[in-house]
């Protein structure tokens, strides 16, 4: 499963993660209470975590990032475009 955050729509990019192999995915867009508040989401079986940065506040991408860390669940922070994240798989191993 990969977690995402940021974002109203996922549009393309979910296609692409699809071609990589991620079926399962868990979309928040990030701009709920339950983010902005730094809650903890359920990481269960989240093989990765995606946040788009030019879509969240820093409170928010420190929170998730440090949630992913906490868990040993490797990070990718980019913008939301499916060439950048391309990139951003490819330069982190999960081509």
């Amino acid at each position: 499963m990969v977690i995402i955050v940021g974002a109203d729509r996922l549009g393309n990019i979910e296609n692409l993660l699809k071609e990589r192999g991620f079926s399962k995915l868990k979309h928040i867009s990030g701009r709920g209470p339950k983010a902005q508040k730094c809650k903890p989401v359920s990481t269960t079986n989240a093989r990765l975590m995606i946040l788009f940065t030019d879509f969240v506040g820093h409170n928010v991408m420190r929170n998730f990032r440090k949630q992913a860390r906490e868990r040993s669940i490797p990070f990718i922070a980019c913008k939301r475009s499916v060439c950048d994240l391309a990139h951003c798989l490819d330069r982190c191993g999960f081509a």
